[in-house]
């Protein structure tokens, strides 16, 4: 090849790889939009891990004894729920056990829901405050609706008023109450029904028998204390009068 065709070609070659596309680069994706910010808590949901546990009754057990159902540790307080005797009595646990520590758990719930209805779950003054547990309230049995359960405690509203105060809990229609729904009960309902109370013996004669009555200001059952019933001229009696023992016991050492 002559030197002017070489010449001829190299020319030819810079016109070209001028004339010719770039090569086209991707462009880089669009970000993305930023991570979303944690949100708030879900309504109903629980921060404690024990929540899964068979809300509440399950972060109960593991404050009042560690989730230890069969405890009986000789404070005269037993199961999970840490039980007094006289109020595993009072309200049917002898149904299931002579004593908490020796039904199941089930059945210990079962007798709790009971103290629950008529007591609140101040019966556990201090792990109820630790889960911010208030009130009373009802767990929901085969057969009852809205309607049977107002009328058993007296609500003032009737069905309505307990189920504006249970709305989330129940649903959108009131008329489906499934079984095992817990429902809180208004201040001022009735107590259901009367337990009679334990109270410490005394062996004063001018004591009569405890008889339980209702709480005039909340429609509560009142438990009467020994000064209730002592009789004032007796000074015995009202030296040895004493409140009435706390239904549970405090929680275990850990």
């Amino acid at each position: 090849m002559s030197i002017k065709s070489m010449r001829y070609a190299a020319v030819v070659a810079v016109v070209l790889a001028v004339l010719a596309p770039e090569v086209a680069v991707a462009a880089p994706p669009p970000a993305g939009p930023p991570p979303t910010a944690p949100g708030p808590p879900v309504p109903g949901r629980v921060p404690y891990d024990c929540a899964k546990d068979q809300w509440p009754w399950g972060c109960l057990a593991q404050c009042e004894s560690s989730g230890r159902w069969d405890a009986n540790t000789g404070n005269r307080f037993y199961g999970g729920l840490q039980f007094w005797q006289p109020t595993w009595k009072a309200f049917g646990g002898l149904a299931y056990a002579p004593r908490a520590d020796l039904a199941t758990r089930d059945e210990q719930i079962r007798v709790a829901e009971e103290v629950l209805r008529v007591q609140g779950w101040e019966a556990w003054p201090v792990c109820s405050k630790r889960y911010k547990l208030k009130g009373r309230a009802h767990v929901v049995r085969p057969g009852e609706s809205l309607a049977s359960i107002a009328r058993r405690y007296r609500v003032k509203g009737g069905w309505k008023a307990l189920y504006k105060l249970n709305r989330k809990m129940v649903g959108e229609d009131p008329g489906r109450l499934n079984t095992g729904t817990m429902l809180k009960l208004p201040k001022g309902a009735g107590p259901g029904r009367l337990v009679t109370p334990v109270l410490p013996p005394v062996t004063s004669p001018a004591v009569p028998p405890a008889v339980p009555r209702e709480d005039t200001a909340t429609g509560s059952p009142s438990l009467p204390g020994v000064s209730d019933l002592a009789d004032p001229a007796d000074p015995q009696a009202r030296a040895a009068s004493t409140p009435l023992p706390v239904l549970m016991g405090p929680p275990l050492p850990r």
